[in-house]
């Protein structure tokens, strides 16, 4: 009989969720309980995901109710939230109570907004909804695992994809003695950011051989990077942010300016950065600059300096559906099961794809 813990995947149709679907297919202590899904409920992953048909040549999607009703038959859960934000907190809501209900130990890894804020005015201020399970919030820890040391909480909100890469450029900056009190973030990411429903800035006519700026300095993910930085201690900074839709798919790369206090030398940056992720499994310091062929499809964030007396430029590439949603996900996931944290997520990069 395996002791594999059970794993469910919410949300489990898009592209984070065929992610988690991949991820979980080599993971040596999760194991797939259900795929949930209203809208293909019935459905061969297979059909949705041909490239996971190897992994789940039978496995369906499974409804939401159904999936409730298999807590009745476990004493512990690894549950995956991928539905999309607003979605999210009402469907974690009633998986948490049935748990509850069931006495099931339950850990929650959310990739949408839903959880990410402290308070439900934080979130309702950004996305002008009303918080669909305000009473959780205060159950989820908020941050990228490099930036939390430790928690007690029982679940968790992972940062969005681009937040996730500015984060990790911007962090071991502000929380230094170097901080700056103003940070400029450029960040170009792939189609794939954006979903599986097709958009006009998603539709490959318009995005190939293109790139542009969107909702520049008016991005929702501006108040969530100011606050994850202010939380992991770097104190409060003015994020300036500007995202860009890219011509690929795949990946995400964030340039952050910034004017210290002070000059810094490149080799005396590099190296602070170099000790602030010694012990972070996922985070290379390049020489020279950092390239998303180097990270997509891998869990792994590179990051490259460059200074010229106070000025100083760092860059971040990192796979948004990898380490920016599902990678990160599972990496907390390890973590809040007591696992390594790199349990199913030491693959590295094709770098040709």
């Amino acid at each position: 009989m395996s002791n594999k813990i059970p794993a469910m995947v919410l949300g489990a149709t898009g592209y984070v969720g065929g992610e988690l679907l991949r991820l979980l297919a080599v993971h040596p202590e999760f194991k797939l309980l259900a795929a949930v899904s209203t809208s293909q409920a019935g459905q061969p992953i297979a059909a949705t995901f041909s490239a996971l048909a190897p992994a789940w040549p039978n496995l369906t999607f499974s409804t939401p109710e159904d999936s409730l009703a298999m807590l009745a038959d476990v004493d512990r859960l690894a549950l995956f939230s991928a539905a999309p934000h607003g979605a999210s907190a009402a469907m974690v809501a009633q998986f948490v109570a049935a748990a509850h209900s069931h006495g099931v130990e339950l850990h929650v890894v959310d990739s949408s907004a839903d959880f990410r804020y402290r308070t439900a005015a934080d979130y309702e201020a950004v996305y002008a909804s009303t918080h669909g399970a305000s009473e959780l919030l205060a159950d989820f820890e908020q941050g990228v695992p490099e930036h939390v040391a430790a928690t007690s909480k029982q679940h968790v909100g992972h940062p969005g994809c681009f937040a996730t890469a500015a984060l990790l450029a911007a962090v071991p900056l502000c929380a230094s003695s170097f901080a700056p009190s103003s940070l400029f973030i450029n960040g170009i990411t792939g189609s794939t950011g954006s979903g599986r429903s097709p958009l006009p800035g998603t539709h490959h006519p318009e995005r190939h051989s293109n790139l542009y700026a969107y909702k520049p300095l008016a991005h929702r993910h501006a108040p969530e990077i100011a606050a994850y930085i202010a939380t992991a201690g770097g104190g409060d900074v003015r994020v300036n942010f500007v995202p860009h839709s890219g011509p690929f798919a795949r990946g995400i790369h964030v340039t952050l300016q910034a004017e210290l206090p002070n000059a810094v030398s490149v080799d005396d940056l590099r190296q602070h950065y170099r000790d602030y992720y010694a012990n972070a499994s996922f985070v290379r310091i390049v020489d020279g600059t950092p390239r998303i062929k180097d990270v997509v499809t891998s869990n792994y964030c590179h990051i490259g300096v460059a200074a010229e007396g106070n000025n100083v430029v760092v860059m971040s590439a990192i796979d948004n559906l990898v380490k920016g949603a599902a990678g990160g996900a599972m990496q907390w996931m390890n973590r809040l099961w007591s696992l390594p944290e790199t349990h199913g997520l030491l693959a590295t990069a094709p770098a040709w794809t």
